[in-house]
């Protein structure tokens, strides 16, 4: 029997202009209410400053790249260490059921505890600087990603690893071509939130923890009322947590799990 081939769905080119530019329209809105505002109450340029003068705080100001360099890099240093331990402990801990539950308790209430909490006792171990902010970083994405990697690695079906276990493979083949595929999925989405977590947590510790980067320069411009730089380095960090999401990992979480065949691709 000739199998029937399934119908592919294509989208039409008004879906992709809408996917792509309706996300765009609440940002239009944000500045025309701020613009409004600015038009109705004529607030001081230090409490509210206009959207001209906020854009041109990164071609005038020198500290502003240095400081999105500085924080970009605690980030980076701080999550890659985080991926790397919390995907690691999360299979060790994830291929024993028992051990699992034994320990998820106090993962849990770990990752309910705030990474800014930590940051007084961070300093006093690690002083102010990079390694306190890389710390808290860690902290804040540490557990998100070991959870969501011992949830993948039970999720894999317990059936398969025996079925191949009495074909004769080894455990490392087990785990490398069933366990791991399997809980990639999971895995992706806890370095997704681990990884915004981990731009918040930096931005937390820079504030009271650093002598540079774009907590500490927000921090010091309120001193000096600057609200131009205030409201561009808030803008810059959201403005990055957006392409780090939407532009990186967003992507890569979906193609991860059209790969393994938990959804069927849209393009």
């Amino acid at each position: 029997m000739t199998a029937i081939p399934m119908p592919v769905l294509r989208t039409s080119p008004w879906s992709k202009v809408k996917k792509y530019a309706l996300p765009i329209i609440p940002f239009f809105l944000l500045i025309g209410v701020w613009v409004s505002v600015i038009a109705i109450a004529d607030p001081a340029i230090g409490i509210l400053p206009r959207p001209l003068k906020v854009l041109q705080v990164p071609f005038q100001e020198d500290e502003y790249w240095p400081n999105v360099t500085a924080s970009l890099g605690r980030l980076f240093i701080g999550f890659l260490v985080a991926a790397v331990t919390g995907v690691l402990a999360g299979i060790v801990a994830g291929l024993s059921r028992k051990f699992a539950d034994f320990i998820g308790p106090l993962v849990t209430a770990m990752n309910a505890i705030s990474g800014i909490a930590w940051i007084p006792l961070a300093i006093a171990w690690f002083g102010i600087g990079r390694g306190m902010v890389v710390f808290i970083v860690w902290n804040g994405a540490f557990f998100l990603i070991f959870a969501n990697t011992v949830l993948g690695v039970r999720m894999v079906p317990e059936v398969l690893d025996r079925s191949l276990q009495t074909l004769g493979a080894s455990r490392l083949h087990i785990l490398r071509n069933v366990t791991f595929p399997g809980a990639l999925p999971h895995v992706m989405s806890g370095l997704r939130s681990g990884l915004g977590f981990g731009w918040r947590a930096v931005i937390a510790a820079e504030l009271v923890g650093a002598t540079s980067g774009l907590g500490q320069w927000i921090f010091i411009a309120q001193e000096f009322a600057r609200a131009d730089i205030i409201v561009a380095g808030a803008l810059t960090i959201g403005v990055i947590g957006l392409i780090m999401d939407r532009g990186l990992l967003a992507p890569l979480e979906r193609r991860t799990i059209e790969r393994w065949g938990l959804v069927e691709s849209s393009a």
